[in-house]
Protein backbone atom coordinates (compact mmCIF):
# COMPACT_ATOMS: atom_id res chain seq x y z
CA UNK A 1 0.00 0.00 0.00
CA UNK A 2 1.09 3.99 -0.39
CA UNK A 3 2.37 6.01 2.32
CA UNK A 4 0.07 8.50 0.58
CA UNK A 5 -3.22 6.42 0.65
CA UNK A 6 -5.03 6.37 3.57
CA UNK A 7 -5.92 3.11 5.53
CA UNK A 8 -9.15 3.69 4.80
CA UNK A 9 -9.18 3.02 1.08
CA UNK A 10 -6.46 -0.12 1.49
CA UNK A 11 -9.78 -2.76 2.20
CA UNK A 12 -10.07 -4.78 5.26
CA UNK A 13 -7.55 -5.13 8.13
CA UNK A 14 -7.79 -9.40 8.14
CA UNK A 15 -9.75 -10.71 11.07
CA UNK A 16 -11.35 -7.26 12.73
CA UNK A 17 -14.97 -7.33 12.48
CA UNK A 18 -16.55 -5.31 9.66
CA UNK A 19 -18.19 -2.82 12.07
CA UNK A 20 -14.69 -1.97 13.21
CA UNK A 21 -12.96 -1.70 10.46
CA UNK A 22 -13.53 2.30 10.53
CA UNK A 23 -11.85 2.57 13.97
CA UNK A 24 -8.94 0.32 13.08
CA UNK A 25 -8.37 2.19 10.02
CA UNK A 26 -8.60 5.23 12.19
CA UNK A 27 -5.34 4.56 14.76
CA UNK A 28 -3.51 2.92 11.86
CA UNK A 29 -3.89 6.37 9.98
CA UNK A 30 -2.90 7.78 13.27
CA UNK A 31 0.17 5.85 13.56
CA UNK A 32 1.64 6.55 10.34
CA UNK A 33 0.48 10.69 10.39
CA UNK A 34 2.46 10.85 13.73
CA UNK A 35 5.74 9.21 11.81
CA UNK A 36 5.40 11.34 8.76
CA UNK A 37 4.57 14.66 10.71
CA UNK A 38 7.56 14.11 13.43
CA UNK A 39 10.06 12.79 11.12
CA UNK A 40 12.26 15.64 11.29
CA UNK A 41 11.25 17.50 14.29
CA UNK A 42 13.66 18.83 16.73
CA UNK A 43 13.67 16.97 20.15
CA UNK A 44 14.46 20.15 21.83
CA UNK A 45 10.77 21.39 21.19
CA UNK A 46 8.85 17.93 22.20
CA UNK A 47 8.24 20.15 25.06
CA UNK A 48 7.09 23.54 24.12
CA UNK A 49 3.33 24.96 24.22
CA UNK A 50 3.40 27.84 21.87
CA UNK A 51 0.47 30.15 22.43
CA UNK A 52 0.23 28.17 25.13
CA UNK A 53 -1.13 25.25 23.84
CA UNK A 54 -0.28 21.59 24.31
CA UNK A 55 3.09 20.47 23.67
CA UNK A 56 3.61 17.41 20.79
CA UNK A 57 4.98 15.79 23.92
CA UNK A 58 1.59 16.07 25.64
CA UNK A 59 -0.48 15.28 22.40
CA UNK A 60 1.96 11.65 21.75
CA UNK A 61 1.76 10.64 25.84
CA UNK A 62 -1.80 11.23 25.44
CA UNK A 63 -2.50 9.31 22.46
CA UNK A 64 -0.70 6.21 24.23
CA UNK A 65 -3.14 6.97 27.84
CA UNK A 66 -6.17 7.70 26.58
CA UNK A 67 -6.14 4.59 23.94
CA UNK A 68 -4.92 2.65 27.20
CA UNK A 69 -7.93 3.87 29.26
CA UNK A 70 -10.66 3.47 26.46
CA UNK A 71 -8.96 -0.39 26.18
CA UNK A 72 -9.30 -0.83 29.88
CA UNK A 73 -13.20 0.19 29.54
CA UNK A 74 -13.80 -1.37 26.66
CA UNK A 75 -13.27 -4.31 28.62
CA UNK A 76 -14.93 -3.59 31.84
CA UNK A 77 -11.99 -3.07 34.30
CA UNK A 78 -11.07 -0.29 36.45
CA UNK A 79 -7.92 1.87 35.62
CA UNK A 80 -5.11 0.97 37.81
CA UNK A 81 -2.43 3.20 39.86
CA UNK A 82 -0.32 3.25 37.02
CA UNK A 83 -2.70 4.42 34.45
CA UNK A 84 -3.58 7.29 36.94
CA UNK A 85 -0.48 8.34 37.44
CA UNK A 86 0.16 7.89 33.55
CA UNK A 87 -2.86 10.73 32.97
CA UNK A 88 -1.17 12.43 36.02
CA UNK A 89 2.33 13.07 34.18
CA UNK A 90 0.87 12.86 30.27
CA UNK A 91 2.17 17.12 30.11
CA UNK A 92 5.25 16.17 31.90
CA UNK A 93 8.25 16.62 30.15
CA UNK A 94 10.83 16.25 32.35
CA UNK A 95 12.66 12.72 31.97
CA UNK A 96 10.14 12.15 29.06
CA UNK A 97 11.87 9.79 26.15
CA UNK A 98 12.40 10.93 22.92
CA UNK A 99 9.66 11.53 20.10
CA UNK A 100 10.56 8.03 18.14
CA UNK A 101 10.23 5.95 21.93
CA UNK A 102 6.91 8.05 22.34
CA UNK A 103 5.39 7.02 19.26
CA UNK A 104 6.40 3.33 19.14
CA UNK A 105 4.81 3.46 22.58
CA UNK A 106 1.55 4.42 20.75
CA UNK A 107 1.91 2.07 17.82
CA UNK A 108 2.31 -0.74 20.43
CA UNK A 109 -0.74 0.13 22.11
CA UNK A 110 -2.73 0.24 19.22
CA UNK A 111 -1.77 -3.19 17.79
CA UNK A 112 -2.82 -3.93 21.18
CA UNK A 113 -6.46 -2.44 20.31
CA UNK A 114 -6.41 -4.23 16.91
CA UNK A 115 -5.66 -7.97 18.85
CA UNK A 116 -8.42 -7.06 20.94
CA UNK A 117 -10.78 -5.85 18.17
CA UNK A 118 -10.04 -9.46 16.48
CA UNK A 119 -11.29 -10.95 19.49
CA UNK A 120 -14.76 -9.06 19.94
CA UNK A 121 -17.87 -10.69 18.39
CA UNK A 122 -20.21 -8.86 16.41
CA UNK A 123 -23.09 -9.55 18.82
CA UNK A 124 -21.27 -7.79 21.61
CA UNK A 125 -21.38 -4.56 20.58
CA UNK A 126 -23.82 -2.71 21.43
CA UNK A 127 -22.97 -4.12 25.11
CA UNK A 128 -23.15 -1.22 28.01
CA UNK A 129 -19.89 -0.13 29.14
CA UNK A 130 -19.33 2.60 31.65
CA UNK A 131 -16.46 5.70 31.10
CA UNK A 132 -14.36 6.85 34.59
CA UNK A 133 -15.61 7.39 38.27
CA UNK A 134 -18.96 8.94 37.10
CA UNK A 135 -19.58 5.58 35.19
CA UNK A 136 -20.61 7.55 32.14
CA UNK A 137 -22.84 5.21 30.08
CA UNK A 138 -21.81 4.07 26.57
CA UNK A 139 -21.68 1.18 24.45
CA UNK A 140 -18.57 -1.12 23.19
CA UNK A 141 -18.74 0.33 19.95
CA UNK A 142 -18.84 3.73 21.14
CA UNK A 143 -15.75 3.31 23.09
CA UNK A 144 -14.13 1.60 20.02
CA UNK A 145 -14.87 4.59 17.88
CA UNK A 146 -14.14 7.32 20.48
CA UNK A 147 -11.02 5.82 20.96
CA UNK A 148 -10.54 6.66 17.08
CA UNK A 149 -11.96 9.16 16.43
CA UNK A 150 -10.08 11.13 19.70
CA UNK A 151 -7.12 9.60 18.03
CA UNK A 152 -7.48 11.61 15.36
CA UNK A 153 -8.63 14.95 16.87
CA UNK A 154 -4.92 14.71 18.82
CA UNK A 155 -3.06 13.97 15.34
CA UNK A 156 -4.30 17.00 13.66
CA UNK A 157 -3.92 19.26 17.18
CA UNK A 158 -0.68 17.95 17.09
CA UNK A 159 0.20 18.72 13.15
CA UNK A 160 -1.16 21.65 13.78
CA UNK A 161 1.40 22.75 16.54
CA UNK A 162 4.42 21.15 14.88
CA UNK A 163 3.70 23.32 12.16
CA UNK A 164 3.90 26.14 14.17
CA UNK A 165 6.94 25.18 16.24
CA UNK A 166 8.90 24.31 13.02
CA UNK A 167 8.20 27.69 11.05
CA UNK A 168 9.08 29.91 14.50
Amino acid sequence: MSSKQEYWLSGPIPDVPALLQPSAHALLQSVRELKQYLSDFPEEKLWEKPYGRASVGFHLRHLTGVLDRLLTYAKQETLTEKQFGFLKNEGNGEHAPSSKILISEFEHKVEEALSYFKTIPENMFTEKRFVGRKKLPTTLIGLLFHAAEHSQRHVGQLLVTVSVLENQ
